[in-house]
């Protein structure tokens, strides 16, 4: 890896329009006993370590080796190791620096836009919790080396495709954060769960029996399942039936009374009440409302 990239990027208006757009990306190892920062950045990145600094845009900082702090007015002073990201909110005062005695490896990535404003301030990610640990994994890094090789190469519409990616990197941030180590058992046994209901679709489903075969308690399984999901096991399964009732409705003749009985549904009038409650519409009007546009 080269001591150090970075790119300063041009921002069109139609790259505005797009919603979410990236300013800056670059990577520098910052050897032992080295000033930091260094004062060739553009102006408005320049800081020092008495003034700090506020930025209009959001950066996403990955250290991959070596030790430093970092500091909020929301946090307070912060230890930074390797493997740790720290989020930069606009209007969020900061600072940080590797320590003397051993230096650090930094990549980042600078974005903006109307879409990453709507995405990152919905509580998903906030100023007063911006360090994820553990983010020194091949999907992360391949997500930057993704990016500075679009960047280097500019295909047509890169900075479009460069949005998602980074959209992507943000999503698997994320679900380390909230996943930590148990990101892989959370995976599997929300897979697993999912593929039990699915096969227990057309009838009642027994959600302990489900948690007894996946070998959890109940509430560490409607607990995990929220985790990885937003919703409880319940109303997902739910939410299943109601998707297949949609396709159902569509593509055959069967009444509202033959497709509750089909899922299993206690009564046509819960079935009814439920659709109508998840849709807005009631089955007939689902029915009627959308075979006009076919």
């Amino acid at each position: 890896m080269k001591n150090r990239y970075r790119n300063y990027l041009i921002i069109t208006e139609q790259d505005k329009a797009w919603g979410f757009y990236i300013n800056n990306l670059g990577r520098t190892v910052i050897e032992k006993n080295t000033d930091y920062p260094s004062s060739d950045h553009p102006d408005n990145y320049v800081f020092t370590w008495k003034k700090g600094r506020v930025l209009d845009e959001f950066h996403l900082v990955l250290i991959t080796k070596g030790e430093g702090v970092f500091e909020s007015k929301e946090t307070g002073e912060i230890k930074i190791t390797d493997g740790d990201v720290f989020l930069l909110f606009p209007g969020m005062w900061h600072r940080y620096k590797p320590l003397k005695k051993t230096g650090w490896t930094e990549r980042w990535v600078g974005f903006s836009g109307k879409i990453a404003n709507q995405f990152l301030l919905n509580g998903f990610f906030t100023p007063n919790a911006p360090i994820i640990s553990n983010c020194n994994k091949e999907p992360i890094l391949n997500y930057f080396n993704s990016l500075y090789r679009l960047y280097d190469e500019e295909p047509f519409g890169f900075q479009r495709i460069a949005s998602g990616l980074c959209i992507q990197l943000m999503g698997e941030l994320y679900n380390i954060n909230h996943g930590g180590t148990h990101l892989e058992y959370l995976n599997s046994m929300v897979s697993r769960a999912k593929k039990l209901m699915y096969e227990s679709i057309n009838k009642s489903i027994n959600l302990k029996a489900i948690a007894l075969t996946l070998d959890v308690s109940y509430s560490k399984f409607r607990m995990d399942f929220k985790k990885q999901t937003g919703l409880s096991p319940l109303q997902y399964y739910l939410l299943l039936k109601i998707e297949k009732s949609k396709e159902l409705l569509l593509s055959s003749q069967k009444n509202q009374k033959e497709i509750a009985f089909e899922l299993g549904f206690e009564s046509d009038y819960y079935f009814n009440r439920l659709f109508k409650q998840k849709t807005g519409l009631s089955p007939g009007k689902f029915r009627n409302f959308n075979k006009k546009k076919l």
